[in-house]
């Protein structure tokens, strides 16, 4: 049983004649009367019946007419289904990201995407940037989003690898006890000249916040009295709001540390920022779900592909 003879038959009765049924449909009633003789062979009974008025269904023919308007209608639901999956606007993505970008950059992207794609839906998972790497080349995740100290250097690693967005700056600001209302905004460097100052751990596998304020004391003379490493950035953040330490943290958009009971200040000198950069395995892009996401990504930042 074909769906276009269901179709035929549906027409023809809602029609009330092969004629009228033919003119609807755009065709000749010759092909249209072999195509219902072949679905009443294919299911051994009559199902119109001729009047003076033209065609009426049989029983049977009702009972077909019902049951197919369901299988017809689910067809029709499910091509319209498909048509968003290849505009981009309907089906499931997940989405690694690392804290600081949770924090404020990523619920801003998503509260734009959902008003263009509201039936999409997108999985977060926050593991460290090399694990989230790791989850994009073995397909757990379809994107990633990190931040680096050098987007350049990390770019050439793993051309041909992945393919990279960039999402723009990520500044770094001073993130000091809560209280300290006294500290000048700028604040000047030299500050942490002495002072015991909270550091995530640094892995060469992606170089990013303690690399690049270590380079940044480094050029400016600048030695603390003591550096604590703690695991992640997030977890620098209860150290500092003890008043046990203070950092250096990157501060998305300016407004991702606000949640938090810190006193937050500019640095003089500025330091270099970081960089967000959203990962995908090669080629990847050109599914039309990731492909809208990615997109909407690089249409909110000054950079691009790298």
């Amino acid at each position: 049983m074909e769906l276009r003879h269901l179709r035929y038959f549906a027409a023809v009765v809602e029609a009330g004649s092969v004629t009228a049924a033919a003119q609807a449909l755009h065709m000749s009633q010759p092909p249209l009367s072999v195509a219902i003789q072949k679905l009443e062979a294919e299911v051994g009974v009559p199902l119109l019946v001729r009047t003076p008025r033209g065609v009426e269904p049989t029983s049977a023919g009702r009972f077909l007419l019902d049951q197919s308007s369901r299988v017809l209608g689910d067809v029709d639901d499910m091509i319209a289904a498909l048509g968003c999956f290849g505009a981009g606007t309907a089906g499931a993505l997940t989405m690694a990201a690392v804290p600081a970008l949770l924090w404020h950059r990523v619920p801003r992207l998503l509260r734009a995407y959902a008003e263009v794609a509201p039936e999409v839906e997108i999985r977060l998972v926050d593991p460290p940037p090399w694990t989230a790497i790791d989850m994009v080349q073995q397909r757990k995740v379809d994107l990633a989003a990190i931040m680096v100290a050098d987007a350049d250097r990390f770019a050439r690693r793993h051309r041909g690898a992945l393919d990279v967005v960039d999402w723009g700056d990520v500044p770094l600001v001073a993130a000091l006890p809560p209280g300290r209302d006294d500290a000048p905004d700028p604040l000047p460097l030299a500050w942490f000249d002495g002072a015991t100052v909270v550091m995530p751990r640094g892995t060469a596998a992606v170089p990013s916040l303690p690399e690049a304020v270590a380079a940044t004391f480094r050029r400016h003379g600048v030695a603390p009295a003591r550096v604590r490493t703690v695991e992640t950035i997030q977890t620098s953040v209860p150290l500092v709001e003890a008043g046990l330490a203070s950092a250096v943290l990157p501060d998305p958009d300016r407004a991702s540390l606000a949640r938090f009971d810190l006193t937050l200040r500019r640095i003089v000198p500025e330091p270099r920022p970081l960089r967000a950069l959203v990962l995908t395995r090669a080629g990847a892009g050109r599914d039309p779900l990731l492909g809208r996401l990615l997109a909407r990504i690089a249409g909110s930042s000054p950079g691009d592909r790298m």
